[in-house]
């Protein structure tokens, strides 16, 4: 078996090639795509796309079956879309086969090599002074934080930061993290680290932890239903946790909320469970200088037209 792994992993290099081996071992690289016209582009830190190359179709699917088989899965024209941890170093994989697209497409979103600290944060200009003390205040009150963005927006990095805080304010609570791609940084003593895998989802998960004993709950990225049962956990003795959503600013990561649980649950407005269980919002966004929050919301409830009660302070000029 061990030999089996050797092998695949041998294997897998030669069909990553150079250009991506380099890239994958480059710090400064946050994501590396293939296109479905066979160019190869990356995404470094703090700056836009380059073109580095390009791969051939028959090699792109030959890699993608590689690492279907290393994840023990397959992906087909059946079956074309591929995600998983990529076997050499547990980054993001996303591919696609035809007939999704013309020839075969794929985008590794490289796993975080170093936490960046909230006060490193603020030298880097991307979050103020004011932020950094709303945040830190935040963290000690064990204040729910939910983390809004778009794609490649910084939400996980921001995430990671957060919880670097929680590890230096609050060093004796055990923390629970939950994700479908290890891509959470949690350098806290007492921790778990939980994986969604084919069986077993995000919800399901959720469940579980209860019977952890967390003092606080980290979610990667809301998606589904899962976010009914987040806010139940965060509103029933586990306050001070963490989450990710999709969403274009502060005031939309609530809405975004509201659509996810929604989609699973065919009960009423949940705007009130949603306001009791969120109490900060931070925004973070890609700009063309670099990442940077442009607003934080606090949220303190519903007002009697049914509208999210929230004081908007910090907002970045």
């Amino acid at each position: 078996m061990e030999e089996k792994q050797h092998r695949l992993l041998r294997k897998l290099r030669g069909e990553l090639g150079p250009q991506i081996l380099q890239a994958l071992d480059d710090t400064s690289v946050v994501e590396i795509m293939l296109n479905s016209d066979g160019q190869l582009w990356i995404e470094r830190h703090g700056q836009g796309m380059k073109h580095i190359g390009s791969m051939s179709a028959l090699n792109a699917e030959s890699l993608m079956g590689t690492i279907a088989d290393a994840l023990h899965t397959v992906v087909t024209r059946e079956s074309p879309i591929l995600e998983g941890e990529l076997p050499l170093d547990g980054s993001r994989f996303e591919g696609l086969l035809p007939p999704l697209v013309s020839h075969p497409t794929f985008a590794i979103r490289k796993k975080a090599s170093v936490v960046f600290t909230l006060p490193e944060y603020v030298e880097q200009g991307v979050i103020t002074p004011a932020q950094l003390q709303s945040i830190q205040t935040a963290i000690v009150k064990r204040s729910n934080i939910l983390v809004v963005g778009g794609t490649s927006s910084g939400k996980t990095t921001l995430t990671n930061a957060i919880i670097d805080g929680i590890a230096t304010s609050c060093p004796d609570d055990r923390l629970v993290v939950i994700e479908d791609t290890a891509e959470i940084q949690c350098n806290t003593k007492n921790k778990v680290m939980l994986h969604t895998s084919v069986n077993v989802d995000m919800l399901r998960l959720l469940r579980a932890t209860m019977r952890l004993r967390p003092d606080r709950i980290v979610v990667g990225e809301i998606r589904g239903g899962e976010a009914l049962a987040l806010l139940k956990a965060w509103n029933t003795g586990h306050p001070g946790g963490v989450a990710t959503v999709h969403a274009n600013n502060a005031l939309a990561g609530l809405v975004r909320v509201e659509q996810l649980i929604a989609e699973a649950n065919s009960a009423t407005s949940m705007k009130n469970h949603i306001a009791e269980a969120v109490d900060l919002i931070i925004a973070i966004e890609k700009t063309k200088t670099g990442r940077r929050v442009t607003e934080i919301l606090e949220v303190h409830g519903i007002t009697e037209d049914g509208f999210y009660k929230t004081s908007n302070y910090n907002k970045a000029s």
